[in-house]
């Protein structure tokens, strides 16, 4: 039996992840941690972790499997993501209508069509760059790695190009960790009421695109699926900052990796890998999301080292931990885009695994083959380690990515 440990307090401004993660890969599979003052059993063991992210004994709906819930809503700074109505917090039947509702959206033959869009908007923001002063920085995060993924899940939703920087600041909002209760709360009230807006201009004025399907499908009373008001638009917002924030981190963080490891870089310009190896190892060794709040025990469930995390518990998905797993992959704290298995987490694992898993690859190929195409010169502006991360535990990327875009 194991030793009973108390909670690792983890940090909410995302500083240090890399020796938290080590730190709680320490502890062993499943270790107790304070979640901005709610405790959870952060699982950072790979096998461990996918066995309970396909298991039924493990809920996403916090209403139903969370005794806890109604008191921690109410104070929570993270409340919003275990309140929603949509399937990232649903659970069997339910999150299967969801999904079925959502899935067409992210068709293969659908992320394809959509390919010369998305080749149209990495153009025009890499024209853009060009035409910046040579000799001054540039913020790399600010200039692609936001807009890009903003404007392709604007296409894709409809959201008009005037709005998309108001659903930008808000999303933003949504992963800062260092958010009081009330500064929480306060800019879910303001992104509630940019739905709503989107929702009132799409349903007098439907268009071809994904939010007036959804609410077709809200407003269609034969059809047995449809969305309640609070689904629809918490589905919007789930697509929305899905969508975006995690694609923006990637673009970010395989950008920072082969401007800090340049023999990296030469192995994809020599034809030794692929800009798809370099998507796949960025996702494994720097994903997106750090961890994913939050799953809860359906029934107890009995760990391998035979201590129990009991029926109604919290559970945290430490996906980056995971990722660099020692038994997972060998040297894993390695940047390595020859490495043959690049498996990870880093899009969720069983029935909760990205939709838009293949629309964010897309989007980061082409932006990084665009980029280091027209300016081989690239090279960071400051030194990397003064770039200070985003604050949160749960987003993974820098506050900015300053360049410049031609050697001087």
């Amino acid at each position: 039996m194991a030793t009973q440990q108390s909670p690792l307090v983890l940090d909410p401004t995302g500083a240090g992840h890399h020796a938290e993660h080590r730190a709680l890969r320490e502890r062993g599979a499943a270790t107790r941690v304070d979640v901005l003052g709610v405790e959870a059993w952060s699982i950072t063991d790979p096998a461990l972790l996918k066995q309970l992210l396909t298991s039924p004994d493990v809920s996403k709906d916090g209403r139903a499997h969370w005794p806890a819930f109604g008191e921690v809503v109410a104070t929570w700074p993270l409340a919003l993501w275990v309140a929603v109505e949509n399937m990232f917090t649903a659970y069997g039947q339910g999150h299967r209508k969801l999904r079925r509702l959502v899935a067409p959206a992210f068709s293969a033959r659908r992320i394809e069509a959509m390919r010369p869009a998305v080749e149209g908007m990495v153009a025009g923001l890499i024209d853009r760059l060009a035409e910046l002063p040579a000799d001054q920085p540039v913020d790399l995060r600010q200039e692609l790695a936001y807009p890009l993924p903003i404007a392709v899940i604007g296409h894709l939703m409809g959201v008009p190009e005037d709005q998309r920087e108001g659903f930008r600041a808000l999303v933003d909002g949504v992963f800062d960790t260092t958010l009081s209760q009330a500064e929480a709360q306060a800019n879910t009230a303001r992104l509630y009421g940019v739905l709503d807006e989107l929702i009132a201009d799409k349903r007098a004025t439907p268009g071809d695109d994904m939010t007036s399907l959804l609410i077709a499908a809200r407003d269609d009373e034969e059809d047995g699926a449809r969305l309640s008001p609070g689904e629809l638009r918490d589905t919007l917002l789930l697509m929305i900052s899905a969508g975006y924030e995690t694609t923006v981190n990637v673009i970010d963080q395989a950008a920072h990796t082969l401007l800090t490891r340049p023999d990296q870089l030469e192995l994809v310009r020599k034809g030794a890998v692929t800009w798809g190896d370099v998507v796949e190892e960025t996702l494994r060794h720097e994903p997106a999301v750090k961890h994913l709040p939050l799953r809860f025990a359906v029934t107890d469930i009995v760990l391998p080292d035979g201590r129990t995390i009991a029926r109604g518990e919290a559970i945290l998905a430490s996906y980056a931990a995971a990722n660099r797993h020692p038994d997972w992959h060998a040297d894993a704290d390695i940047f390595d885009a020859t490495r043959v298995v690049k498996d990870h987490l880093a899009f969720g694992h069983g029935v909760h695994f990205c939709l838009g898993a293949p629309l964010a690859r897309m989007e980061v190929v082409l932006a990084l083959q665009s980029l280091f195409d027209r300016f081989p010169g690239i090279h960071l502006a400051d030194p990397a380690e003064e770039l200070p991360p985003v604050p949160s535990l749960i987003s993974n990327g820098h506050q900015r990515l300053p360049v410049r875009l031609y050697a001087g």
